[in-house]
């Protein structure tokens, strides 16, 4: 990895829609590193963003090429093999935003590019970085049943993907982190109201250790949520990602008592993204790496594809 001369980690961010643009003015707030250069096809979107944050602009990845050591992916699903595989073929190490890939084999492709030539391979998986998840990691042993509801209103972007691939896989991702067993079973249904994809899910999966995992998913509803519920021995545990919130109920002797856990209120893109930075420069393992991100998204496309082709 060659740093520039202010030996800070040169940056850049591929696709500035609305998630890449907040990439790219995160990168600017960063110690440890410096926002070099951002690229986008569009070249009215790319002179606004270029313009906002005084940035050189490209509209093609070659420009970008031997002016970053790192960068985040933020391109529209479909595009993200093609786009990472060109970066991590020159060296680039990368940040790939969330779903990783469309489909397990492109996903494949990428983890064993990276790995060939020893970069770090990270993916967007932005609830790991959550103040309120990460309040109660402790307390969370061996949960026996999940329950997940993440509900939001129509989002007019991400819409080359259904509700599954776009917001459930959030809380996929979290459960197979919290239950430490094999997935056993899997039963899914979903329909579709504004688009070809599923817009509404539902999911229960089934663990060999006995966990149940409920999770619901829509982007058609009036409201914003995004809590998960998880039950063990004599607790339940109640966050709430979208308010940084977390409580936990205990049983102690006859009596049910509640404990509001301190969050302290961060911003987990900016966690996220410094993270990231971190990584790169210590060659430090991702806390979402693209192994973990694969098996997400296996159970993700396990889902849709039970959805649609039953």
């Amino acid at each position: 990895m060659i740093l520039s001369m202010n030996n800070k980690l040169r940056i850049g961010v591929i696709g500035v829609g609305h998630l890449g643009s907040i990439h790219a003015k995160i990168y600017k707030q960063i110690p440890g590193c410096t926002l070099v250069g951002i690229c986008d096809s569009d070249p009215a979107r790319l002179k606004e963003v270029s313009g906002s944050l005084r940035v050189p602009g490209y509209t093609d990845i070659a420009q970008l090429l031997g002016k970053i050591d790192a960068a985040s992916v933020a391109v529209p699903t479909r595009l993200h093999h093609k786009v990472a595989e060109e970066l991590l073929k020159h060296n680039i190490h990368l940040l790939v935003e969330k779903p990783f890939t469309v489909n397990l084999e492109e996903a494949d492709q990428l983890i064993e590019l990276a790995q060939k030539q020893g970069l770090i391979l990270q993916v967007g998986h932005i609830e790991r970085f959550n103040s309120a998840f990460n309040a109660t990691q402790k307390i969370i042993s061996n949960p026996k049943f999940i329950e997940c509801h993440r509900l939001s209103p129509f989002p007019n972007r991400s819409l080359d993907v259904g509700a599954v691939l776009d917001i459930m896989i959030h809380d996929i991702d979290i459960v197979l982190g919290l239950v430490n067993s094999p997935l056993e079973k899997t039963e899914s249904v979903g329909i579709n109201v504004l688009t070809s994809f599923e817009d509404i899910a539902n999911a229960r999966l089934t663990f060999k250790n006995g966990c149940i995992a409920n999770l619901t998913a829509s982007r058609v509803s009036d409201e914003i949520m995004r809590k998960i519920r998880i039950f063990q021995e004599n607790t339940y545990i109640s966050l709430d990602y979208k308010n940084a919130a977390a409580c936990v109920y205990r049983k102690v002797q006859d009596k049910i008592t509640k404990e509001r856990l301190p969050i302290e209120k961060e911003q987990p893109l900016q966690k996220e993204l410094a993270s990231f930075v971190d990584c790169v420069i210590n060659k430090k393992e991702p806390l979402v790496s693209g192994p973990v991100a694969r098996e997400a998204l296996a159970v993700a496309l396990t889902i849709q594809e039970q959805i649609w082709h039953k």
